[in-house]
């Protein structure tokens, strides 16, 4: 009976610690140095450090408390000093853009921004032995965006939301938890706050408090960062910046995709990139699911090698897809099965997350038995990385790692970093970023001049340094499927995964064909950062095996793709150097305007397009959610005037897609491969109008794969404005600026002017001067004249910064 009483005191001693308050910090000295500003406090230590004028790591380390490295910043960042001014029993540390307000009885965190507090620990940090994290204050009015891959609303406010990466097959509108958390947020107030810790947790965004943000986990690093810019946009630039600039991919990587689950044969495969070819339909890149390396779904996992059976001759097949200009994605995945011929070897070479007794930990899941390679240690990851570094030597020209939350992570599962070891739940949501960086890395000291590919499902904050290109994972193959893809695309896409994308057609179930369903889902993936249908096979998820309808007009919004691809790579140019996601947010535009910041359908793809992807069957109009100016249909050539919600006609042929007025767009001619890519032959699109009195547009232009070439300066940068004087005359200005190996000494221009006035009737290029023509003219031949949809067309070879006047 004591005994038991005497185990009841402890169980109630153990619960009560739970309901204790945090613990208060006591300050007790501090001291600038090159590191930042360290504060002895009555616990440990606390560092404040700015990566960026309007960048700051908080890092508190007290005594006896676990630490794990940071993901989300570069290994070697590169820090800012800031200055310190102290007043009272204040302290003041921060640059022109951002101050951090040390309060030091008791020992409290706020940030300012032009002297006014937006941000404000609430308790703050709080440590016990199963739960971290940070309490802030929120304010009535404020909006919430982040916190990953969920289907919840733009605003996320109200909800407390797991940590923890975890597969979703088949959703649709609904989810709180998926393949890819971040565990961050955007506030309406134009800061980013993420939690810089790896472990499971929650995010609790006013959910259980209506004024507090929480968030804890059960072990990892306690530290945040903040970010505040002038503007979203220069939130997210500085953010990017602190944590790692995404790279350019290969230019290939812009094109159409053949890819399902999966290629059973190399005949198979063959047959299919073959039947684009032969219906005209451009390709750049075939991906092949698990059964390259097994002839069926279970039993395989971890042999990554080819099985000679159904491809036995896997480098000529490529070599042969190659010769097309269609390059081979493997998929490989983290599991190393036990019945996998590697797995011997894999336990001898002491690759694999170990057991509680240090031996591998095996357990099972879908595809079989099996452990889980150890990515975080060094030796492991050299050992996984040779099994791509063989494969690449046969050819192969990027890669796509599944599974990677990972799909399945025993919470007892042991890991060993270079810093010590740490279980499954203090390192889970890192697993695949640290994935990422093992082939980023290693592909960059083997490969130097070859820019990666690398496709995974999952990641955490800083992922994108390292070139990963996510996808919102198995989405549900229905219109429930594709109505949230815009919410995905545009929450990742403002923590910097600028190439998240969706498996075009939906991937998950489906017992019959959905034709229009299909189509919508194709039309929305032309202004996707990438161009990925992918589906289980008992539906074809390629458009080259369906009606005739459906092929064309696939095709068409295919070739579209890539008409628009020096646009679109130039977006790509923009986000490696400005942090500017390909997929914008209509906030961006007017960010006091709070129905544009809960808009989930309308979006910017880039500065010029507004999309707005059909969701529903059977309509004959759509609703376009259009930010203030005028716009005009991309198809159609109708005008709009924005500020407004649009009711834009569209047949099954077209998808609401709006130019806004001003805008530069460069084009070229069709192409079966983007290995045939030039900006030798350009279009240049104008969609002109009579309230834009400037404007301005740039193509960025290089090789396509030299992995330096931004910063080896190995580029050119064509530069594009527009001035209009009250429609008497249009000036245009075009620029070039840089030099590439194989960069078009000249460029044959046709400049495209949309919506150009009838008055016009010449035009002078630099001292020549045309009348403007009613046919076309000969291709090659210099001049000007309009085509049937009033648009006045100038051909000329363009050398050098030329001027233009319509008049």
């Amino acid at each position: 009976m004591l005994k038991s009483i005497g185990a009841l005191f402890v169980s109630l001693l153990v619960f009560a610690s739970w309901l204790l308050p945090a613990q208060t910090l006591d300050y007790q000295s501090h001291q600038l140095t090159d590191e930042g500003l360290l504060i002895q406090t009555s616990a440990g230590q606390l560092t404040l450090r700015f990566h960026q004028p309007a960048v700051v790591e908080v890092f508190y380390q007290n005594e006896g408390v676990k630490q794990l490295p940071s993901f989300t910043l570069p290994p070697k960042p590169q820090l800012l000093a800031a200055g310190l001014e102290t007043q009272g029993e204040v302290l003041y540390y921060g640059t022109e853009a951002l101050t951090v307000r040390v309060a030091t009885q008791p020992l409290r965190l706020s940030f300012l921004r032009d002297g006014e507090v937006f941000l404000a620990e609430e308790q703050g940090l709080f440590v016990h032995d199963t739960l971290r994290g940070f309490r802030f204050q929120l304010k009535p009015d404020e909006k919430l965006l982040g916190a990953g891959q969920r289907v919840l609303g733009m605003d996320r406010r109200g909800h407390r939301l797991p940590l923890y990466n975890k597969a979703h097959y088949g959703y649709t509108t609904e989810s709180e938890q998926m393949y890819f958390s971040i565990p961050g947020v955007i506030s309406s107030h134009n800061y980013l706050l993420l939690f810089d810790n790896s472990a499971s947790g929650f995010i609790d965004l006013g959910k259980t408090e209506a004024d507090v943000l929480q968030f804890e986990a059960v072990g990892g690093r306690t530290g945040y960062l903040v970010a505040a810019g002038d503007s979203h946009q220069d939130t997210l630039q500085q953010y990017l910046q602190a944590s790692g600039m995404p790279p350019l991919p290969p230019r290939w990587a812009l094109g159409n995709y053949a890819s399902r689950f999966g290629y059973r044969t190399e005949q198979e495969a063959r047959d299919t990139v073959q039947r684009f070819v032969d219906q005209g339909f451009p390709l750049d890149a075939i991906v092949l699911d698990l059964f390259w390396f097994g002839p069926d779904i279970q039993g395989h996992m971890g042999n990554l090698a080819w099985d000679k059976a159904a491809f036995p001759n896997p480098e000529q097949m490529i070599a042969d897809f190659r010769e097309l200009g269609v390059k081979t994605i493997l998929i490989t995945e983290p599991f190393m099965l036990t019945s996998s011929n590697r797995w011997q070897e894999a336990v001898r070479e002491d690759v694999l997350a170990l057991n509680l007794a240090g031996k591998p930990r095996t357990f099972d899941f879908y595809f079989g038995n099996t452990g889980l390679i150890d990515v975080f240690k060094p030796e492991a990851a050299e050992w996984f990385w040779q099994i791509y570094h063989g494969l690449m030597q046969q050819g192969v020209a990027g890669w796509w790692g599944d599974l990677g939350e990972p799909e399945v992570h025993p919470h007892d599962a042991i890991h060993r970093l270079p810093q010590g070891t740490a279980t499954a739940d203090e390192i889970h949501n890192a697993y695949g970023h640290e994935w990422a960086k093992m082939v980023f890395e290693r592909h960059v000291r083997d490969y130097p001049t070859l820019r990666p590919f690398i496709m995974m499902r999952s990641g955490a904050p800083g992922s994108q340094r390292y070139g990963m290109i996510p996808w919102t994972g198995d989405v549900d193959r229905s219109w429930d499927g594709l109505k949230p893809q815009v919410e995905l695309a545009l929450q990742m896409s403002l923590f910097g995964f600028g190439y998240i994308h969706s498996d075009l057609g939906g991937f998950a179930g489906g017992e019959t064909f959905d034709a229009e369903m299909y189509t919508r889902w194709m039309q929305f993936g032309v202004f996707q950062p990438v161009y990925r249908p992918h589906a289980q096979e008992h539906i074809a998820p390629e458009p080259v095996f369906h009606d005739g309808t459906t092929q064309r007009i696939s095709r068409d919004f295919i070739r579209l793709r890539y008409r628009l691809t020096p646009y679109n790579y130039t977006l790509a140019y923009q986000h490696s150097t400005r942090g500017l996601p390909l997929m914008r947010p209509l906030f961006w535009l007017e960010p006091d305007n709070p129905d544009y910041l809960t808009e989930k359908n309308s979006y910017l793809w880039g500065d010029a397009f507004l999309v707005a992807p059909v969701t529903e069957p059977g309509v004959s109009s759509w609703t376009v959610n259009a930010p203030a100016g005028v716009w005009f249909d991309f198809f159609a050539g109708t005008a709009y005037q924005g500020g407004q919600k649009l009711e834009v006609p569209v047949t099954l042929e077209t998808i609401p897609v709006l130019v806004k007025a001003g805008s530069f767009v460069p084009m070229v001619a069709p192409l079966q491969s983007l290995d045939q890519y030039s900006t030798k032959q350009l279009e240049l699109h104008y969609w002109h109008h009579a309230s834009v009195g400037q404007s301005e547009g740039e193509l960025y232009d290089d090789d396509g794969h030299s992995r330096t070439s931004l910063e080896d300066g190995a580029f050119e940068l064509l530069q594009f404005s527009a001035r209009n004087q009250q429609d008497q005359q249009l000036a245009i200005s075009l620029s070039r600026q840089g030099d590439f190996p194989g960069m078009p000494a000249a460029r044959q221009l046709m400049l495209v002017l949309h919506q150009a006035p009838t008055q016009w009737q010449q035009v002078q290029l630099g001292e020549q001067r045309f009348t403007i023509q009613a046919e076309a003219l000969a291709e090659g031949e210099t001049g000007a004249w309009r085509n049937r949809d009033g648009a006045i067309v100038v051909q000329f070879s363009w050398q050098q910064d030329t001027q233009l006047q319509l008049r």
